[in-house]
């Protein structure tokens, strides 16, 4: 080894002198390091300088990113010093995170890959088992995280739940409109996750927040409506479709009831196999389909006319702000009297969500960003082949999503 510094240049470690380089029996190299002078005898947590310990186990190795094709680990001393703060901790090292055994070239690789392919593609290309991904991806989030305020400046925020696992298992998911970017997870699907995020956040904060967009859950708005009391709440526009969408169902599956135990067999079919239909927006309608629509308005008046109602509904958040106002009162009056109960019910539900529906059409903010953040998240999951816990999804969407993900080495 005639210069150090090509090998430290090489291996892409800062403030750090390469002692010696060897070639394992297994055909590993190992390059054996030490930090400089100003970086020894630092807190592995806070990095701040400390009183030495003892020599804790001996030297250790961190795996490093391959030379071409051959495995590399750097290899040093880990002593131990005494922090003020955290008490006996390992000593930080320059080239690695605290408590891993990569190094931080490798794991920011690691983790950019993980933004791109699956984890087993993570673990084949960089030669490590499927659970460290995770464990690194953890790391270098909480790393990210802390050189940036993600909750910083925000005044239009969206919320929203999905389901990540079997079994009734849900993440909370707040999102910001201004960037489009995922700025808070958890795991957990009521009031008090939802009341961790603006604990999180801070009463100043929380005042600065102008409009929140949700779905009609209640236990969301009453927390929404309790901590942040200069907040616009704009209820989406999809899920008050997705109401009329389901009343029109119920409707159908009475009708379809009806029709079978009357003895009309061939109309509860015809009925039965209607539903996507029914569902359909008109522009996105078969031929066949049509033609199904067309019989129903002959046939049966009731169904046809929950069918307008729901396509009346849903037209009212294409109009401009006077227009769909207007609209919107038609809708009511037309839905408190026509006499099919699950619409009458729907009426009631949206006289009551009344101002949160006219604020999202004043100012046309919709869950639409935080329903394709969730998409994304789903399919996070298919291509990691699901999580056995949430913590590392948190992590993986926060990377993918959060603008956390580090640049690859060398390039950024």
């Amino acid at each position: 080894m005639r210069n150090p510094s090509i090998w430290a240049w090489i291996l892409g470690v800062e403030r750090t002198v390469v002692e010696t380089v060897s070639v394992e029996e297994v055909g590993s190299l190992v390059v054996r390091v030490r930090p400089r002078r100003s970086e020894r005898q630092r807190c592995g947590l806070c990095r701040r300088r400390s009183p030495g310990y003892d020599r804790g186990e001996g030297r250790r190795r961190w795996r490093c990113l391959d030379l071409g094709y051959v495995v590399t680990y750097l290899e040093a001393e880990a002593p131990r010093v005494r922090c003020q703060e955290h008490g006996v901790v390992v000593a930080a090292v320059p080239w690695a995170r605290h408590g891993s055994g990569f190094t931080r070239a490798f794991e920011d690789e690691a983790a950019w890959l993980a933004t791109h392919c699956s984890k087993s593609a993570v673990a084949e290309l960089m030669r490590v088992v499927w659970r460290s991904v995770g464990r690194i991806i953890t790391r270098v989030v909480h790393e990210q995280r802390k050189g940036q305020d993600l909750l910083g400046g925000l005044t239009r925020i969206g919320i929203d739940e999905i389901s990540y696992r079997r079994g009734q298992r849900y993440l909370m998911v707040v999102v910001n409109h201004d960037n489009g970017r995922l700025l808070w997870a958890a795991n957990g699907r009521d009031s008090d996750t939802v009341r961790r995020f603006f604990t999180e956040l801070g009463e100043e904060r929380c005042a600065k927040i102008e409009k929140v967009s949700c779905d009609g859950a209640e236990w969301m708005i009453d927390v929404v409506e309790e901590l942040c009391p200069n907040a616009t709440i704009c209820l989406d526009p999809f899920h008050v479709v997705q109401w009329a969408t389901n009343a029109l169902d119920e409707v159908r599956r009475e009708v379809w009831n009806a029709a079978r135990k009357a003895g009309f067999s061939d109309d509860a079919k015809d009925l039965k196999g209607a539903r996507w239909a029914l569902w359909k927006n008109p522009g996105n309608l078969t031929s066949r389909q049509r033609t199904t629509l067309a019989v129903i308005e002959k046939t049966n008046k009731p169904l046809y006319r929950a069918y307008l109602l729901k396509e009346q509904l849903r037209l009212v958040f294409q109009l401009p702000l006077a227009k769909a106002v207007e609209a919107l009162d038609r809708w009511l009056s037309w839905a408190r009297r026509c006499r099919l109960q699950p619409f009458v019910k729907l009426a009631r539900s949206v006289t009551y969500y009344r101002d949160d529906i006219e604020a999202a059409l004043r100012f046309r903010l919709s869950n639409a960003l935080v329903e394709s953040t969730n998409t994304k998240i789903r399919l996070i999951t298919r291509r990691s082949f699901g999580f056995h816990s949430s913590a590392p999804l948190i992590a993986l969407a926060m990377l993918s999503l959060g603008g956390l993900c580090p640049p690859l080495p060398g390039r950024g």
